[in-house]
């Protein structure tokens, strides 16, 4: 018989996975590499509306983090990495052996799609960044830049000059790591000079990779279906992860998962020896915090809006006109619920954090302790953020 987890709970659970219930505290960089191990990864984006989202991710989790204990964590100790889950992000480094099963997928399919953005010698490139990174150390694309002469161009992977495609190739593939980053321009090392020798040359067999991409997603997710455990790392596809569900029948049991709005429940999958630690998981704490647009909390939108009946896009890519909310709108998490959403820009030559807008769901009132909270949770990340004072804008509250 399936176990019926109502909404509360599930949100409870999947809440604790993701770190979120965790006690306020000093982390330090023990602490740090804990979190990271715990929530799976962390992603990378090069938005700084407010601050950059892996900075948001963490402080919003824990607001002692400081960012020179991830910069050390990464540049110096080589106990993280960055490469590819559904997009980029920064992984535990005891993770690496099983990325080299990415590495080789990688390899199958990004040299024929790459190759034909550059007709011309693309295998010359390949050749030539790898030697010139083993020759002379770190390099950014820009170093490869002015070799050629090549004009300035606009962001964007489509505008990529033919090195910087063949660096990325060989950070995809495995050749190379990320050994830093200037400003946000990564800089490109061979992989045996940024990751730590054992794991550097550690294999992994496919059953083995296959068996801790399942499991290890499903740890972190509470609760799953086979296609929410694919997604988690997207190093599986979902017939893999279907297969892996099959195969370890007796370690799983079935749950099955209300949701926010009722309907029938969703047949889900879980550790049998996780559910009875499923009452021990401690509820989120009560305060309002606003989370990154890339919170992993919300990255599958189509399991966050059935557990939390919150329905969340961003709108970056959305032209103008066609934007519901606005370009770079945050998500607003209270206790265990999603209440709302905020539009707001860091002013950092001004100083202030700009709120633009303020909506809240249906059924969420404004009330004065609620906007108090919010209010304390704006000066904690603004000062997080570098400004020193919130500045409400005409018309924040939709009036």
């Amino acid at each position: 018989m399936s176990l019926r987890l109502s909404n509360a709970d599930a949100r409870r659970i999947f809440l604790a996975r993701q770190q979120l219930s965790r006690p306020r505290g000093a982390a330090g960089k023990a602490g740090l590499l804990e979190l990271i191990h715990d929530l799976g990864f962390v992603q990378v984006d090069s938005i700084s509306t407010v601050e950059r989202a892996h900075h948001h991710i963490l402080f919003s989790r824990n607001p002692s983090y400081r960012r020179e204990h991830l910069a050390a964590l990464l540049e110096k100790d080589g106990t993280l990495f960055e490469h590819w889950t559904h997009d980029a992000a920064i992984i535990p480094s005891a993770f690496f052996p099983h990325w080299k099963h990415r590495f080789a997928r990688a390899r199958q399919t990004l040299a024929a799609r790459w190759r034909s953005w550059h007709e011309n010698g693309f295998e010359t490139y390949v050749d030539h960044v790898l030697e010139r990174v083993r020759r002379e150390g770190p390099l950014m694309a820009r170093d490869f830049e002015r070799e050629a002469g090549t004009e300035k161009r606009q962001p964007g992977w489509w505008n990529w000059h033919p090195e910087k495609t063949a660096l990325e190739y060989h950070w995809r593939t495995g050749a190379l790591a990320i050994a830093g980053r200037e400003g946000f321009q990564k800089v490109y090392d061979l992989t045996e000079r940024v990751i730590p020798a054992p794991l550097a040359v550690g294999e992994v067999s496919p059953e083995a990779f296959v068996d801790w991409a399942c499991s290890s997603a499903l740890e972190r997710l509470g609760f799953a279906t086979h296609g929410e455990i694919a997604a988690f790392w997207d190093l599986v596809s979902p017939e893999e992860a279907r297969g892996w569900v099959e195969a370890n029948r007796a370690r799983l049991a079935p749950v099955l998962i209300e949701g926010a709005e009722g309907g029938k429940p969703r047949a889900s999958h879980a550790f049998a020896d996780a559910i009875p630690g499923f009452d021990t998981l401690p509820a989120p704490p009560s305060r309002l915090r606003v989370l990154s647009p890339f919170d992993p909390l919300l990255r599958d939108r189509t399991r966050a809006e059935r557990l939390f009946g919150f329905s969340y896009r961003i709108e970056v890519f959305v032209p103008a006109p066609k934007r519901v909310y606005g370009y770079y709108v945050f998500p607003l998490l209270e206790g265990d619920r999603m209440v709302g959403r905020i539009d707001m820009k860091a002013d950092r030559k001004g100083g202030t954090l700009d709120v633009r807008r303020l909506w809240l769901e249906p059924g969420v009132r404004a009330t004065k302790d609620r906007l108090a909270a919010l209010d304390a949770e704006l000066t904690r990340l603004g000062r997080f953020a570098g400004v020193e004072r919130t500045v409400y804008l005409d018309g924040w509250r939709g009036e």
